[in-house]
């Protein structure tokens, strides 16, 4: 578990919220405990860490619970840290009353991941943000830099209704 991990509550966004303040102020909400994080990374052992414009870092540790049969951690692990860093790197281009959806995504393991491994950060950022359309790529490295998975995302942006 990440340093402010437990400090912070589990859930999702209120829908009040996508009306009120930006996607930036709603994930700089969620890194600092006041907006609810998504039970998913709560699930897999993973937090948001820092955030600004067009960026979203995650940090999270592999455990035992989830290896695959060959003794490495899934990559299904690996995927889901990626597109939490791409989408809430997207997430923070979002003006008030807009939201965005997952179109495409792709992911690259360049590395098996362990348990050994130890803690990875995971950084996202928006390489294009257009009116209906963001694109975003994201890396996975150890505590020592080395690049352990890379991925890209395609994401709809459009406005909520009332």
């Amino acid at each position: 578990m990440g340093e402010n991990q437990a400090s912070q509550n589990i859930g999702v966004i209120p829908p009040e919220e996508f009306g009120r303040s930006s996607g930036l102020e709603q994930i700089k909400k969620m890194v600092e405990g006041k907006l609810p994080t998504a039970p998913i990374a709560a699930t897999l052992g993973y937090y948001l860490s820092e955030a600004s414009e067009s960026r979203a870092v995650f940090r999270g540790t592999p455990r035992p619970e989830y290896l695959n049969p060959s003794g490495s951690i899934h990559g299904g692990w690996a995927a889901t840290l990626l597109d939490s860093a791409l989408g809430c790197a997207v997430h923070t281009t979002l003006e008030k009353g807009e939201a965005y959806a997952t179109a495409e995504f792709k992911v690259n393991l360049i590395r098996p991941i362990t348990v050994r491994t130890g803690e990875v950060v995971c950084e996202g950022t928006v390489t294009h943000r257009g009116r209906t359309m963001a694109v975003s790529e994201a890396t996975l490295k150890d505590a020592n830099g080395k690049l352990l998975a890379i991925g890209t995302e395609t994401c709809s942006i459009f406005p909520l209704r009332s």
